[in-house]
């Protein structure tokens, strides 16, 4: 089974990405499917069933999305593989820029919009940099000339990169994602391998579940933007 990652930050078009490009598999009698991770709620597992893609969905609640990812990648891929899945794409929560769900040889995708700013490039970090395919929405909204300089910094970014303006609406662009998943390799089991980068470290005690705001007395791995540093 081949299997990408799909990431971005939230209202980024993932989802109509994904959905513009599995038309187009499903043509050439490609069987994909999707598991959809969201934080809170989601309703897009019922616009990829309405498309006639097979699909899952998840909700990490309180738990870092990237955290769960990890946690029950394994058993995504098991589950794509007793569904008998051609691809399985995995539909990361809109994230905050610090963390990225992409692993090491397994083709990585990431959605950036136009309208998310000139410098967002630079901020969004490792889901951009360490990304194979970079999908970029919402091209139709600003000017060529933004385009342009949009496109340059994403190069700085990433310059290795595949970059290609999709349109979430009409689907024009998406061939060129497809044609990336068709190169792509299968793989019999993603055990073993590692991500393309480290998650944040945390664990302090307001990951545990504290409310209270102190100077003093927070517990875990800690670090102040004044003065001294625990950790």
């Amino acid at each position: 089974m081949k299997m990408i990652t799909v990431a971005g930050a939230h209202a980024c078009g993932k989802t109509s990405v994904i959905l513009k490009t599995a038309e187009l598999l499903l043509k050439e009698n490609c069987r994909p499917g999707v598991m959809k991770l969201d934080c809170i709620s989601s309703e897009d597992d019922r616009i990829y069933s309405a498309a006639g893609i097979t699909n899952v969905k998840y909700i990490s609640g309180n738990i870092c999305p990237d955290h769960y990812f990890a946690d029950s990648i394994s058993d995504i891929f098991q589950w794509g593989l007793k569904e008998k899945l051609d691809l399985l794409i995995t539909e990361s929560a809109g994230l905050c820029g610090r963390c990225s769900p992409h692993i090491r040889d397994i083709p990585a995708v990431c959605v950036i919009d136009c309208l998310s700013g000139i410098t967002a490039p630079q901020k969004i970090g490792p889901m951009l940099r360490y990304a194979d395919f970079i999908a970029v929405t919402k091209g139709d909204l600003v000017s060529p000339a933004e385009r342009e300089v949009f496109l340059h910094n994403i190069r700085l970014a990433n310059r290795k990169a595949r970059v290609s303006f999709i349109n979430g609406l009409t689907g024009q662009g998406a061939y060129r994602l497809a044609s990336f998943i068709r190169e792509s390799a299968e793989e019999e089991t993603i055990d073993g391998k590692f991500l393309r980068f480290t998650m944040p470290s945390a664990v302090c005690s307001f990951c545990a579940g504290q409310m209270q705001l102190q100077q003093k007395g927070n517990g875990g791995r800690i670090k102040r933007m004044w003065g001294e540093e625990n950790g």
